[in-house]
């Protein structure tokens, strides 16, 4: 019996698209929504999932337990990311996160199966049959990643295209999703590495916020604000849409804390009371700018960060 070799993922730096004079040396995929996943196939059919930080996960996505099924006696380690497809079959994070975290509750995790299906999709191979393939090319893992054929109901191997990144981000764009992944084609897998062979180009939004409330920040920072708890106003009032902690200077924390200190209330401001601890109210009339990629069904912006005050305006002056 083949012993698979524990891998831990490569990871891709955020970063611009290649330039035009590089661009045919990356292949370029979609960015995709979800968990992160090592899938290690032992060629007798049995599946072991791994997360990112290499925990077992394999209770928590019974359905994915047929992949060994399309690999045969192959044994072989695969790298992925498991999503929840919506109804246009793009991921959708806020989906996904009702299967995160089951792996303690299998009775729960096979309920929530037939109710949110994960899909895998595969996008390296990192060992096959008996051989370590780290150290091969990335146009070269490629090719025998494609040449398993793995689709199946609940997992897929989407393309991934040479050159042509711009088109492919602008096709991204058009679609609404997250972005693009660029790897350099002649690029070895770097296990538990933040490489600049592998690039993440995400597509970033801005948005104006209100300012609803705060979260202390940790340590040091325990009298600052480690976090804003944001607000859009909507028909019914102040809508929370998410907490944002990053992209500010100590200067930024230091000016919001001063004026977020006058602002105290002992009222929410939010029609959906968020469900954190700690949080402390202000009277909602600071307003802000900031970016980020997505938005999940429930208007949570994801991956927020700071941007700028904008003194500017008013909350009653947003949309």
């Amino acid at each position: 019996m083949t012993v698979l070799p524990r891998v831990d993922p490569m990871l891709a730096t955020p970063g611009r698209l290649p330039s035009a004079s590089m661009d045919s040396l990356f292949a370029y995929e979609v960015k995709q929504d979800g968990q992160r996943c090592i899938a290690y196939v032992s060629g007798d059919g049995l599946v072991l999932l791994r997360s990112r930080s290499g925990s077992d996960i394999t209770a928590a996505y019974p359905d994915l337990s047929d992949l060994g099924r399309g690999l045969g006696s192959r044994p072989a380690v695969l790298d992925g990311e498991i999503i929840a497809p919506d109804s246009d079959g793009r991921a959708d994070f806020q989906r996904l996160q009702s299967r995160m975290g089951l792996a303690g509750s299998p009775a729960k995790a096979a309920r929530m199966a037939g109710r949110i299906p994960a899909h895998l999709v595969l996008f390296d191979v990192l060992f096959l049959n008996t051989e370590p393939l780290t150290r091969t090319i990335y146009s070269e893992r490629r090719a025998i990643l494609e040449d398993l054929n793995l689709a199946g109901p609940n997992w897929s191997t989407p393309a991934a295209i040479v050159g042509h990144g711009q088109q492919a981000l602008e096709m991204t764009r058009s679609a609404g999703l997250e972005g693009l992944v660029a790897e350099r084609l002649n690029s070895p897998y770097q296990p538990g590495i933040r490489s600049r062979s592998w690039i993440k180009i995400r597509h970033v939004k801005t948005t104006d916020i209100v300012v609803g409330g705060w979260l202390p920040g940790r340590g040091r920072l325990s009298s600052l604000p480690g976090a804003l708890l944001m607000g859009q106003p909507r028909p019914g009032g102040l809508q929370y849409v998410g907490s944002v902690g990053t992209g500010w200077t100590d200067a930024d924390r230091a000016h919001l804390a001063a004026a977020l200190t006058h602002l105290a209330t002992g009222t929410c401001p939010f029609i959906d009371r968020p469900t954190v601890t700690g949080a402390r109210w202000v009277t909602p009339c600071l307003v802000a700018e900031v970016r980020y990629t997505t938005r999940t069904q429930a208007e949570r912006l994801r991956h927020p960060s700071w941007h700028r005050l904008r003194p500017d305006l008013a909350p009653d002056d947003l949309p």
